[in-house]
């Protein structure tokens, strides 16, 4: 699957759209990727994540691994579609954010799996990494070996460096999007409204209200 085709699914199920957006780790941008519209079509997510795990098939993957939430779908099924291509189990786990938003815990027990294993990284967006970076980071704390990081899109720009430096980055589209800070917007200057259906742009206007 290339990148055309992938696309071609994205633009299908109004994966990409355009407006006036705001970002998870707060940032402004006029494009967004909306992952959630394509986790109800299971057989296009399922086919995003083959393509992943094509890419990773001889990299002795063990166990892949997410930060919840969104991801934890994909690190699913790419384990499921490793298992198949490799003929041994590959487990799919996931990690969560630490109450405080710091960091990210690898529980549940899932930090047995990891210890001593080669460990995949799974990831719908990239925008600054920094979801991706505490994840490995939580895996290498525990003696897991990062092998790769495989994302549907890279629309920030995300270099190795950026994400702690794994042995390989593998993205299915790499669709960089203008993105400003906040007290930079040139939207946010020029009145345009905030999209509230997706993205943090509900709750940046109610923090907004309350200043």
């Amino acid at each position: 699957m290339d990148q055309h085709e992938v696309l071609h699914i994205m633009r299908h199920f109004k994966v990409i759209m355009s407006g006036h957006f705001i970002y998870t780790g707060g940032n402004h941008g006029s494009g967004y990727i909306n992952k959630d519209a394509i986790y109800p079509h299971t057989r296009a997510t399922s086919q995003f994540c083959q393509a992943i795990a094509e890419e990773f098939a001889i990299d002795e993957v063990e166990v892949v691994i997410a930060p919840a939430i969104g991801g934890v779908i994909l690190s699913q099924w790419v384990a499921y579609h490793l298992s198949v291509m490799t003929n041994r189990e590959v487990l799919g786990v996931y990690a969560e954010k630490s109450e405080d938003g710091k960091s990210f815990l690898i529980k549940r027990g899932y930090d047995k799996f990891i210890a001593g294993k080669n460990v995949l990284v799974a990831e719908d967006i990239l925008t600054t990494g920094g979801s991706v970076k505490k994840v490995i980071e939580a895996v290498r704390a525990i003696g897991g070996k990062v092998v790769g990081v495989g994302a549907l899109c890279n629309r920030g720009g995300v270099a190795l460096k950026d994400i702690s430096n794994p042995p390989k980055l593998f993205v299915l589209v790499d669709n960089s999007l203008d993105m400003w800070d906040a007290k930079d917007c040139p939207l946010c200057q020029q009145g345009v409204p905030i999209n509230t259906d997706v993205g943090k742009g509900r709750e940046f206007l109610a923090r907004k209200q309350h200043a």
